[in-house]
């Protein structure tokens, strides 16, 4: 059923009783040809552009729970295309085209809106480093504008830009950047998928994998062994554990990253702003709901809860740069499992495991990246090259000394 406004007229009278599943329910089959493992917006954006892109017809996802309860839920939805380096900005770049078509593509409301991210500076310093990742935006033909303090001030009234401590000299402002409504993504890119021919599993945990003499042939689930000739890696969090299973060691940590959201206000904030002082980032949601994370837990872990000294950590930094927020109850906290890399930009390659393909180390920016993951993922496993905008995203960069190092911080992946 192709979704519109007829149809939804249609429906209502019908007192709404005729809208179809937007995926089957299907049990596997014995063997496929790809198999992608992770349920999360990457791994569905692969399977749909492995049909939609190179016309692969037995394909199958597999995921542990249920589709949109893992990362893809579970995160600030911002999206974004302002990166400094070549290894990164191009592929990002290409993302932001494909998340500007999305929604006609999928015949689904991801509720993309372009409302801008601005990112504070605070020093001549920063100032300087965001000119320069400015100039490499433009140079990539993404959008980027820099705002003196009253161009700030026109966008987000409501920052303290006279603050004592640490006061606002400008921002770097990328208006076709912004938010998107997270679930939406992953369940329109899983109705896509469906409808190629997709089999999109659920409750079907994988707990090893079948290599026979350096080969994958298939993976072992919950639900019994499945054979294929290529396997898909897609899982954030959980990469290091399955990699394991296949005996990879992974320059990836996991560590978790906390989000909240506060009770319903009117319209307040008009964009997405970042500050320039610490890592506080805020948006304010359709239901209107203020939209806010900080920092990764400096340690490592699996649990999909934080803790308290970063709570006040994110709070206070949401506190110094818009002073009303002392007065807006938060609702609550949630945490998902970030694979942070060595360098913090991401892993899309093979491995050494012919046949075994692998998505993962999306630090930060996993949620503003899954079309253009999938799109490249799902050329990689198709065509067993990779794709012109992630071929500095390779497993191997970390030996051979070509890693991408946004940050400026080294190898230390609890700083990126």
């Amino acid at each position: 059923m192709r979704y519109s406004v007829f149809t939804l007229a249609q429906q209502a009278l019908k007192g709404h009783t005729g809208w179809p599943k937007a995926w089957r329910q299907v049990a596997p089959q014995k063997a496929y040809d790809i198999i992608v493992v992770g349920g999360g917006g990457h791994g569905l954006a692969t399977a749909y552009y492995l049909a939609r892109n190179h016309g692969m017809k037995r394909v199958a996802l597999v995921e542990k729970g249920l589709i949109g309860l893992g990362n893809v839920g579970r995160n600030t939805t911002i999206v974004r295309a302002n990166y400094n380096l070549e290894g990164n900005e191009p592929f990002y770049a290409h993302s932001l085209r494909l998340w500007e078509g999305l929604e006609k593509e999928l015949n689904y409301n991801v509720m993309f809106s372009q409302r801008g991210v601005i990112n504070l500076f605070h020093s001549d310093g920063q100032r300087d480093r965001f000119v320069r990742r400015g100039n490499s935006i433009l140079l990539h033909g993404a959008d980027a504008v820099l705002l003196d303090r009253d161009g700030v001030r026109r966008y987000a009234p409501m920052i303290d830009i006279d603050n004592s401590r640490f006061p606002v000299m400008g921002g770097l402002l990328q208006p076709r950047a912004g938010t998107a409504r997270h679930d939406a993504v992953a369940w329109g890119f899983a109705r896509g998928a469906d409808r190629l021919g997709v089999d999109i599993i659920q409750n079907c945990e994988v707990i090893g994998f079948d290599i026979q003499n350096g080969v994958v042939k298939g993976v072992e689930t919950t639900l019994g062994p499945i054979r294929a000739e290529r396997v898909g890696i897609a899982v954030a969090g959980n990469t290091s554990t399955l990699g394991r299973m296949a005996g990879l060691e992974l320059p990836i940590e996991s560590h978790v990253l906390q989000a909240f959201v506060s009770e319903g206000l009117k319209p307040f904030l008009d964009c997405v702003v970042t500050f320039g002082v610490g890592h506080f980032y805020v948006s304010q949601s359709d239901k209107g709901g203020m939209v806010f994370g900080g920092d990764i837990d400096g340690y490592n872990s699996y649990a999909q809860r934080g803790n308290l000294p970063m709570v006040e950590h994110v709070v206070e930094a949401g506190v110094t740069m818009i002073p009303r927020l002392s007065r807006v109850r938060v609702l609550r906290s949630w945490g998902g499992i970030m694979d942070m890399s060595m360098d913090g930009s991401p892993i899309i390659d093979k491995t050494p495991v012919e046949g075994l393909y692998l998505n993962c180390g999306w630090n930060y920016g996993g949620f503003k990246a899954t079309p253009a993951s999938g799109w490249c993922f799902a050329h990689l496993m198709a065509t067993g090259e990779m794709h012109e905008v992630s071929r500095a995203h390779r497993l191997d960069r970390f030996r051979t000394g070509h890693s991408i190092d946004e940050e400026g911080t080294g190898a230390q992946p609890n700083l990126h």
